[in-house]
């Protein structure tokens, strides 16, 4: 079987003429910067979850020591969730040709026999082994939470961070064994001969420049056709993917949302004036206000955009609203206010409750909205009355927002 051109084992089995260990180390080199990158914005998308701060927020229990870099998520500036998860899903779909494209690239070796002459060459086919099922993985389950929002078996959350953290391992034990023969390889002249040129290659179709053209265009477009999520002057060329094109409707409450109050169950009987109620718990007891309350305190607006876990964001929006740290005071908490735990009227879809660090409700642009754009919010963005806060995921500016409770979670 090893010798039969029949089989997969065998070299002769690969006929492509454009196999060779150059393609392979410029594919690799181009992941090698790119995985990086997607692996620094990935741990700084998780870390602005706070998942340390209460269990509601920790999607990924027992992460022990893989939470060692963790830290308080600041406020300001006010774009920068925006930027970092914007960055990592446009540049983990843009990577989707390259990673292919590579794995393609170096597929007969899967199949080499002996599976290992040495320890060394052990250690290469267990990271290659783990790099390209890990690589997979983590692709697969970003691109279904971008495009198809959680349609897989189990959350997402802990799936793609222990997905990420054996990905990143095998290509780190990859990467620091096969990048000085890569940098050697692309530096080359002439193409050396090895296990990935084909013995007895078939006739030419194509260059190998031409397949990284190829490669290439291929990420450029899917670039091109993403990006627009999270840029407002290009949200039009983000023709493949949610949230892009035209805006969702017309109006100041006009733009992109995740969940509607259908989805989530809500119904005008639950948040009209005689029946919603804001209850507001702390040091010194709990208050109930309702909406007329609430629009006779100070009021203050804040120029803020949503951006969410599946990489698109909207622009600035103007809010307006009463801020997080004047109802910290109603119930006691003058002076320096603490973190508070926010629950929701929903009744479908993750995080109905959510919690926030106290930097982020000390921060003056921190607000229980009452209007967006100058009206009043609609029900799809959380009428009566939702959170919004600088620099915070989407999914913790909680909408239809029915309870607040400061103090030590």
């Amino acid at each position: 079987m090893r010798d039969d051109p029949r089989f997969p084992t065998s070299p002769a089995f690969w006929r492509s003429p454009l196999r060779g260990p150059r393609l392979t180390s410029v594919l690799g080199l181009v992941l090698l910067g790119g995985v990086m990158v997607l692996f620094v914005t990935g741990l700084l998308s998780y870390a602005a979850y706070n998942p340390g701060l209460s269990p509601v927020n920790d999607k990924t229990p027992g992460k022990g020591i893989l939470g060692f870099y963790l830290f308080p998520w600041p406020t300001s500036p006010h774009w920068s969730y925006r930027v970092v998860q914007g960055a990592h899903v446009t540049l983990g779909i843009s990577l989707i040709p390259v990673l292919f494209g590579k794995l393609w690239s170096v597929v007969p070796k899967l199949f080499v026999l002996p599976p290992a002459r040495s320890v060394v060459h052990a250690l290469e086919r267990i990271s290659l082994l783990l790099l390209v099922g890990g690589g997979l993985f983590v692709f697969v389950t970003g691109v279904f939470n971008v495009q198809l929002n959680y349609v897989f078996p189990g959350s997402f959350y802990p799936l793609h961070f222990y997905g990420a953290w054996v990905f990143f391992a095998a290509f780190l034990a990859h990467a620091l064994l096969k990048t000085p023969a890569a940098l050697r390889n692309v530096r080359r002249l002439r193409e050396e001969r090895t296990e990935l040129v084909a013995p007895e290659p078939a006739g030419p179709t194509v260059s190998r420049r031409g397949a990284l053209w190829f490669v290439g265009g291929g990420s450029l477009l899917l670039f091109g056709t993403t990006v627009g999520r999270s840029s407002d002057s290009l949200r039009a060329t983000a023709l493949l993917a949610p949230h892009g094109g035209a805006e969702p409707g017309p109006g100041p409450n006009g733009f992109q949302i995740n969940k509607t109050a259908a989805y989530a169950g809500i119904g005008g009987a639950e948040t009209g004036e005689d029946a919603w109620r804001l209850v507001v718990t702390g040091r010194t007891g709990t208050v109930r206000l309702a909406r007329t309350d609430l629009l006779r305190l100070p009021l203050h607006s804040s120029a803020l955009p949503i951006a969410c876990v599946e990489g698109w964001s909207t622009s600035d929006q103007w809010w307006r609203g009463v801020r997080l740290r004047d109802l910290a005071a109603l119930v006691g908490h003058d002076g320096d206010p603490p973190d508070v735990f926010v629950e929701s009227l929903q009744r479908h879809g993750s995080f109905r409750r959510s919690a926030l660090r106290a930097n982020q409700v000390a921060d003056s642009r921190s607000l229980l909205a009452l209007y967006v754009n100058g009206e009043d919010l609609s029900p799809d963005h959380g009428f009566p009355a939702r959170v919004i806060v600088p620099a915070a995921p989407g999914v913790l500016n909680t909408k239809w927002v029915a309870r607040l409770t400061f103090g030590e979670l």
